[in-house]
């Protein structure tokens, strides 16, 4: 499967704020920037972040009997490399939304996944599969 980058753009409180946490925390590189925007090189997609005042409420379905935040954006990682994060993370005090667990254990779907808000409330997931190729399986 070749992989096209997406673009998504969400709104933050404060482009610094967001710049430590995007930069620093989840290692993703700056591309441009404007007074009042900031581009992410989002694990190879793009990620633009406007400043945005006005407060946004954050709706939630249950899954599994954790409350998953509607709407979030996130990556799916490769194994090693969702666990490495996970741990980075954990290390830095991340309070998660919903802690890194696994679902479907043992099972073809096996995934990773964890949810946690950036610094100005938007929801984000990392996921990876135990075998990629069931990304999209039913």
């Amino acid at each position: 499967m070749t992989v096209i980058p997406f673009h998504l753009a969400a709104p933050i409180r404060d482009k610094e704020e967001a710049r430590l946490f995007y930069r620093d925390r989840l290692g993703c590189a700056v591309g441009r920037e404007a007074e009042n925007w900031i581009d992410f090189d989002f694990f190879g997609h793009q990620v633009s972040l406007h400043v945005c005042r006005e407060p946004e409420t954050q709706a939630t379905n249950e899954v599994d009997g954790k409350q998953v935040p509607v709407r979030h954006f996130g990556a799916v990682l490769p194994w090693e490399r969702w666990h490495v994060l996970k741990d980075r993370l954990a290390a830095a005090g991340t309070d998660f939304v919903i802690e890194p667990y696994i679902r479907f254990e043992g099972e073809p779907g096996e995934q990773a996944t964890m949810f946690f808000l950036d610094p100005s409330g938007n929801a984000l997931e990392f996921k990876s599969f135990k075998d990629p190729e069931r990304l999209y399986a039913t």
